[in-house]
């Protein structure tokens, strides 16, 4: 009976994992009873008039066990560490369709965009600077302090809007007449993805820019 090629690919990754995760245990079976042969061997060989401490002999047994726990509870941490990833992005499925708040260049395609400036405390107003992909400066933009969210409606001074693409946003203010370091500000974007990569949630959003998932600082319904 031909066996179909999704259940062949599964079945054939499934038994590479169990292969590699049975060759540490493996490795340590082996490398016991060689352990244990040597051990014997250097008993029978040794100085009658000079012998080894028993206590020496229980000190290497020892060691080897601590060595074989080791790797045996960093193959624990491994297994717990990928079911953990699956759970995680099991939960993640979910924020898919929604909008994620991130300090991240975003996808302006002519809808206004929901920004969150974080004014610094003591100041009421501000510079908007918003850049394109490419990192040039295309709007630069006066702003009253806001504790909330602002929509930017990407128009520029000519009255038309700007062409669609990445666009990022930054905060310049001033206390007491002096500069105070430009802030990231944050933007609303669809999440579109989620996946994992090197052991790390990534969240996909529309524009096809990737953030890791604990850069994400606020989550909402998608808006209309």
């Amino acid at each position: 009976m031909e066996i179909p090629t999704t259940t062949a690919a599964t079945t054939t990754a499934t038994a590479s994992g169990l292969s590699t995760a049975a060759q540490p245990r493996a490795a340590i079976s082996s490398d016991f009873e060689t352990f244990l042969r040597m051990l014997t061997t250097q008993m029978q060989n040794q100085d009658p008039l000079n012998p080894i401490e028993s206590a020496d002999f229980a000190v290497q047994l020892a060691t080897f066990s601590g060595v074989e726990q080791q790797v045996k509870t960093n193959d624990l941490l491994q297994s717990l560490a990928q079911q953990m990833g699956i759970m995680g992005m099991s939960q993640l499925a979910g924020w898919v369709g929604m909008e994620a708040r991130v300090a991240a260049a975003v996808q302006f395609d002519g809808s206004p965009l929901t920004l969150a400036p974080d004014f610094p405390t003591g100041t009421n107003e501000g510079t908007l600077v918003v850049r394109n992909e490419f990192g040039t400066e295309v709007q630069r933009t006066f702003l009253a302090r806001t504790d909330g969210t602002i929509d930017w409606a990407g128009v520029g001074e000519d009255g038309d809007p700007l062409p669609a693409g990445l666009y990022s946003f930054e905060l310049e203010t001033k206390l007491n007449g002096e500069s105070l370091p430009t802030r990231k500000v944050e933007v609303f974007a669809e999440i579109v993805e989620a996946r994992m990569r090197d052991g790390d949630t990534v969240i996909v959003l529309s524009g096809g820019q990737e953030v890791a998932a604990d850069q994400i600082t606020a989550l909402r319904a998608a808006q209309d």
